[in-house]
């Protein structure tokens, strides 16, 4: 009758008058002595029932500023909103906190019947009996040894026992492996069953539209927040003895610094945290193994550019007083810029023989060839993840979003059952909604671009300030000048601004992003999260690689010649590369960007939430953390938030992206990669067991959109990096040179070289032909030569086609083109053959698979046969019982 009457007064909030709820709950302000003196207990006060959630919210009516009216309708809705959980079948227990008498911390405890009622709704899989099928023995003996050293040692983490499981069912429950009730559903199984009840509990209907769910009242204020329990503290075991003190051995061989070495004990994270956790550090570290193979490729192909700089012709020539010193080039600007003489870049032509070398174009295509074993090889192992972790069939189990629920006011006729079924909005309304999300993703990657112009337009003017404002010795002796030219300064800046665009625009985006998708609505969480990836990793796609793909494919394409300049918007003249390319433009752009945001990334992740802790600490009364309760400790801890596993896939995959798509212009891109995620694990293991409070448990079959994502990107990086070789980089023009014009008859010399490889590559202006725009430049320290050089393939001034492409740019423009749809075919063919050649399935994992599920089969089966033949030989006992009854003469 309570619950009924309950229900009936939601569209008012009013609960019936049974005195305050309060008073329901056992309230009173605890001593330390109510604890038991035990401060990690996970029970309720009479230490029987387990604290499987915690609400916390503060009590109206001892905050100093009360505002009656807001007050009340608070609290009417969590007194409606508790009253409901009570009529589900959970039990509550309210305390007061030891420090601040105004928060509430509501304890709630789901029963048995609760927990076997909503695990046959949630299809949750549980124990059958245990799995005999015994693991294959390793393959590689030989290395026991060094795989133990880098294994958790099982003396103190203890593996999983194994079994066969099945979707429960109450009906059915004589035939689960039920040896200890309190047991047979674990803390993570427990947290996420409540959590499934209280996202969907009303607390208010009007006009017919229900809100309910936990997450509405926690961001409207009425709670401060909800969370399950940490089991014990992070440093030191618990004093109950019934505690398996996971954190605490989380901490101790995960996340502390000591076990930096260690394989990570993937099934006490999935145990603790759910697959969905788990699955992202399987990824992770995955990823980070095979990271290891292209650091030490991408290392070797770095010392070989090193070690043979050298050698590098081209440099020399640069260097050489006699070649590069008298080699006077055009200005690079109108009227400001002076003339400049080679050898004031023989720095940058150094470093870039180390990065344009044979070895980039060898690592080039190792890579492409990495990426696609890293794809196939985690595909099976997140098969057997899927196998091992009971989620080969999650995607059937998966339940309605409570927010799509409350949409659903539309009635339709299933195509498939024939039933009446609601849904949030009609076919044409969803077309609509689809419309408006797209104009709007379309919307922000405009404006990401046009943050991408006003870069480059950025990057023409202040070229033109450097060069006016930096010293001008043209004999390029000044020790400024040796090492901060106009180029480089404009580069670095403009990486720098870049950098801090881009994450002022991620700031905006990720509300956005949010806010479109909400309005997008979808079904289920695993679509929801799929949209949004989408919506997101399509933005930072753009955000973060669009000015490295305007410098690697743009920059220095479409000048035009000296006395013929291209203008951006009719003002500013085209950025230039230097003589030897963009390259080394496209190294620093990427250096900036990844080690940026590998900084400011830890900063937010670490450095915020240990601040925060370190401030509430301070708040709080010293020495009280050994007498406040668990839940009390736990709620000074920083909240995940729901997304948080979102941004650290979104920060790997932007990393995978920079490692693979312009991994030809910066081999050492893993090695920091590399050394980047060692930490990264870590630091995300020490964050989530010191720092945050336990997230929900959530099951995840795999990692998503994540997949498609690095498959998109894997094929998009064998073009990138075959157009930087091409393009970016002086390779080609070089081998042409080398095999086509170093000798007769379009070259001088004998034999195969690379001497007059710089003057043969740069064309002759001749000053008197400048424009009117340009006659402002400063000569006057030119003496008496009357032409200047430029990066380019033309016909010098006088030949009947002055200024026209010369045959050694159209030789050149062929070969990029063959090298390119060589190199992509080549590529694409090893890639395909390796997707083919290894199946996304091991054999073993599916044998596994399937023999399982006939044994567990074969299980239910034979239990429902007994249970049948028992059935049947009470019935036909029964029978024959009556039978005899009636042919028995009645007496008289």
């Amino acid at each position: 009758m309570f619950c009924a009457a309950v229900l009936e007064n939601l569209g008012q909030t009013i609960v019936p008058d049974l005195g305050s709820l309060e008073s329901q709950h056992d309230f009173r302000t605890p001593e330390f002595e109510e604890f038991n003196g035990k401060p990690d207990s996970l029970f309720f006060n009479d230490g029987r029932r387990r604290i499987d959630f915690v609400l916390v919210y503060e009590d109206e009516s001892r905050k100093e500023t009360n505002k009656k009216g807001t007050n009340e309708k608070q609290r009417r809705k969590r007194q409606a909103y508790e009253s409901n959980l009570i009529c589900h079948g959970l039990q509550l227990e309210a305390t007061r906190s030891v420090l601040d008498d105004k928060l509430v911390f509501v304890k709630v405890h789901a029963p048995w019947e609760v927990l076997c009622t909503y695990a046959e709704i949630m299809h949750i899989k549980l124990p059958l009996k245990p799995n005999d099928l015994k693991n294959r023995s390793s393959a590689f003996g030989t290395l026991n040894w060094f795989t133990k050293v880098l294994s958790v040692d099982e003396s103190i983490i203890k593996p999983e026992q194994e079994f066969f499981t099945a979707p429960f069912e109450k009906n059915r429950m004589n035939d689960f492996y039920i040896v200890d009730r309190d047991a047979f559903f674990n803390p993570a199984t427990r947290s996420r069953i409540v959590y499934f009840i209280l996202s969907r509990v009303k607390y208010q209907v009007i006009n017919n539209v229900s809100k309910f769910g936990i997450n509405r009242l926690v961001n409207s204020g009425i709670y401060k927040a909800a969370f399950p329990l940490h089991d014990c503290k992070f440093r030191r075991q618990s004093e109950d003895p019934s505690c398996p003190n996971e954190r605490y051995l989380l901490y101790r061989e995960w996340a502390h610094p000591r076990s930096i070495y260690k394989k990570q004990p993937l099934d006490l994270i999935r145990k603790y945290y759910g697959e969905k956790i788990g699955i992202y550090f399987a990824w992770l570290g995955y990823y980070t193994q095979m990271l290891l193979l292209a650091a030490v490729v991408g290392v070797a192909c770095f010392l070989y550019g090193y070690l043979n700089q050298d050698n590098c012709t081209w440099s020399k020539e640069v260097c050489h007083p006699d070649i590069g010193g008298k080699i006077i080039m055009c200005p690079q600007c109108d009227r400001l810029c002076p003339f400049w003489k080679l050898n004031i870049t023989c720095e940058s032509s150094k470093k870039l023989c180390i990065f344009d070398s044979f070895g980039t174009l060898v690592f080039a295509v190792f890579m492409g060839v990495w990426v696609t074993l890293f794809l196939e090889f985690w595909k099976r192992r997140q098969a057997e993840l899927e196998y091992e972790w009971d989620t080969v069939e999650l995607q059937q189990e998966e339940q309605a979003r409570p927010e799509y629920e409350a949409r659903c006011t539309h009635v339709v006729i299933n195509e498939i059952t024939q039933e009446e079924e609601r849904i949030p909005f009609t076919a044409w309304g969803k077309c609509i909604r689809i419309t408006l999300c797209a104009s709007a993703v379309f919307f922000w990657i405009l404006l990401i671009i046009a943050s991408v112009i006003g870069i480059i337009v950025y990057r023409l003017s202040v070229f033109i300030v450097f060069s006016a404002k930096l010293p001008k010795n043209i004999n390029g002796t000044d020790p400024i000048q040796k090492y901060l030219t106009p180029q480089t300064a404009t580069s670095i800046t403009a990486s720098i601004i870049s950098f801090i665009i881009i994450m002022i625009l991620n700031t905006i985006y990720e509300k956005v992003a949010i806010m479109i998708t909400n309005f997008e609505l979808p079904r289920t969480q695993t679509d929801y999260e799929n949209s949004l990836t989408m919506k997101m990793f399509l933005f930072q796609f753009v955000n973060y690689y669009s000015s490295c793909f305007y410098i690697a494919f743009f920059k220095g394409k479409f000048v035009g010649y000296p006395g013929d300049p291209v203008y951006w918007l009719g003002k500013y003249r085209n950025e230039e590369c230097d003589p030897g390319g963009c390259l080394l433009e496209l190294t620093t752009q990427l250096t900036i960007i990844m080690g940026g945001k590998a900084i400011w990334n830890n900063i937010q992740e670490v450095l915020l939430p240990w601040i925060m802790n370190l401030i509430g600490r301070f708040h709080r009364v010293s020495g009280s953390e050994k007498i406040t309760p668990r839940w009390e400790q736990d709620y000074h801890l920083q909240p995940m938030g729901k997304l948080g596993l979102f941004y650290e896939y979104l920060e790997m995959i932007i990393q995978f992206g920079f490692v693979t798509l312009f991994v030809a212009s910066f081999p050492l891109a893993p090695l920091l990669a590399l050394v980047n995620n060692i930490l990264e694990i870590r630091v995300d293991a020490w964050k989530l067991t010191t720092q945050f409070r336990r997230l929900v448990p959530e099951k995840a079959q795999d990692i998503g959109a994540w997949q498609p994502i690095m498959q998109g990107i894997a094929i998009l990086a064998v073009v990138t990096n075959a157009m930087i070789i091409a393009f970016t980089s002086d390779m080609i023009p070089r081998l042409v040179y080398y095999w086509s014009f170093s000798v007769p008859p379009y070259g001088d010399h004998t034999s195969y070289t690379m001497e007059g490889y710089i003057n043969n590559t740069l064309s002759i202006f001749k000053v008197a032909d400048f424009k009117n725009k340009s006659k402002g430049n400063p000569y006057s320290d030119l003496g008496n030569h009357t032409t200047c050089r430029y990066r380019d393939f033309r016909y010098p001034p006088g030949h009947p086609q002055e200024y026209k492409h010369n045959i050694y740019y159209w030789h050149v423009i062929a070969a990029k083109l063959a090298f390119i749809i060589v190199m992509e075919h080549v590529i694409y063919s090893v890639k395909f053959f390796i997707s083919y050649a290894i199946p996304d399935v091991s054999k073993r994992t599916k044998s596994k698979i399937q023999r399982e599920k006939y044994l567990t089969q074969k299980l239910l089966h034979e239990n429902h046969l007994k249970d049948m033949t028992k059935n049947m030989g009470v019935i036909a006992e029964r029978m024959i019982e009556a039978v005899d009854n009636n042919l028995r003469p009645k007496s008289e």
